[in-house]
């Protein structure tokens, strides 16, 4: 070890991450010391990672902080995250900030102060990549003075900002590429809460937790959307046909109109979801390269409407892996084999329902007919705790038809997984 050129054991230190074994490590000799004061680039404080971190008292954790990070020079990456720790004296935070912003590429800060600091003017202007905030408040948004130039990744949650303060923070930030919302505060000055951002550079946005009645996204490089636990009235994205990839889990909305954008999907990812399905169909109809497509858990708006297999077969020839559940009639179970089509690419298939029972069985074995090159199938299942006898005897009569079907798909992996 002791050949190891200082700025190698640099690197090892950097890869241990938390501090506290960083410093640990550092007192092997003195070549570590030297390391650590002048090759660190990566150091955290996790209140997790330490569990004494709560032993601590507030000003005790303020100064270990300050002493290990003064200690360092050229520190690219920090992290400080300290959940369910009292408020920190915006002094020594300050200090913290202001020793490090001019080399720092990546900031970490999960630090409640007071009184709350503006860590926009003290990390701005500087050649920071990586921004991710929570539990703070950003207000008064300058994005002449304020600027991010060479910001990627933003990432913000449970974080008190105004709708206009968020437009102009992703104007101060010309190259972002990664956006994260998450669960914010978002102050309105009128009744009707309505959102507006726009970014030339965007590429990947993940919304969670966030409820407003109208929600425009103009984003003409996105190409990865995800939208989880939100109750939205009106989403509407504005792109230029670059989005690759769709989540939707476990959101209420009313009206979502993606435009455009749908040529390009490879990946539609739909749960816990109320649909109109022939509006849903219609608006990714055109994305012939869709690879993976699951409707997970899905409600249909009119209980007479299903799922058309058929036209997902003519719209998406490329598809590959299919999974779906969702509520099952007869009818629907009869409706969707009337037709010869066949899923010719499907290779991965993954079917559910919430309750086992011979129409299931039924239904597994019309696509097992009409995927010929099926590889994988993994079948989802609730299982009651509590069995009665009637309810056993459905399970091992589901099993042993499956036992049956299976014998004439031997090239088919099958799987189980109940709840």
């Amino acid at each position: 070890m002791e050949n190891l050129p200082v700025e190698v054991i640099g690197n090892i230190l950097s890869r241990l991450g938390a501090a506290r074994d960083v410093v640990v490590a550092s007192t092997t000799c003195r070549k570590w010391r030297e390391a650590w004061r002048n090759h660190l680039h990566t150091l955290s404080f996790n209140s997790n990672d330490w569990p004494s971190y709560h032993d601590l008292t507030t000003g005790r954790l303020e100064i270990l902080i300050t002493q290990t990070i003064l200690q360092t020079n050229g520190l690219q990456c920090l992290s400080i995250v300290m959940d369910d720790v009292d408020e920190f004296s915006a002094a020594p935070v300050i200090a913290w900030l202001m020793y490090t912003r001019e080399t720092l590429r990546q900031l970490h800060y999960n630090v409640r102060t007071s009184p709350n600091i503006n860590i926009l003017e003290k990390c701005s202007r500087q050649k920071l990549e990586v921004l991710s905030l929570s539990h703070n408040s950003i207000s008064g948004v300058e994005p002449t003075y304020q600027k991010f130039p060479c910001l990627k990744s933003l990432s913000l949650s449970f974080v008190s900002i105004s709708a206009l303060d968020l437009s102009l923070l992703l104007t101060a930030c010309p190259k972002v590429e990664v956006l994260s919302l998450i669960n914010l505060e978002i102050a309105m000055s009128d009744a009707q809460t309505t959102m507006e951002i726009s970014s030339l550079s965007l590429k990947d946005m993940y919304v969670e937790a966030i409820s407003l009645d109208k929600f425009i996204l103009e984003a003409d490089s996105l190409e990865k959307l995800h939208l989880k636990d939100c109750t939205l009235e009106v989403f509407e994205l504005v792109s230029k046909g670059t989005l690759r990839f769709l989540k939707i889990d476990d959101v209420s909305v009313i009206h979502i109109d993606i435009g455009e954008s749908t040529e390009n999907l490879e990946t539609v990812d739909v749960s816990n979801f109320t649909v109109m399905w022939p509006k849903f169909h219609n608006m990714i109809s055109r994305s012939s390269r869709l690879r993976r497509l699951r409707l997970w858990g899905v409600v249909f708006d009119d209980e007479d409407e299903v799922v058309d297999l058929e036209m997902i077969s003519a719209c998406f020839p490329a598809l590959s892996h299919l999974s779906l559940c969702y509520e099952l009639r007869d009818g629907a179970i009869q409706y969707g084999w009337q037709s010869p089509f066949k899923f010719e690419k499907v290779v991965v298939l993954e079917l559910g329902w919430t309750v086992i029972n011979d129409l299931f069985s039924h239904w597994i074995g019309g696509f097992l007919e009409r995927c010929p090159n099926l590889k994988k199938l993994v079948i989802y299942g609730i299982v009651s705790e509590a069995k009665t006898h009637e309810e056993c005897q459905t399970l091992a009569n589901f099993t042993s038809s499956i036992v049956r079907l299976m014998r004439k798909y031997l090239q088919v992996d099958v799987q189980f997984e109940y709840e």
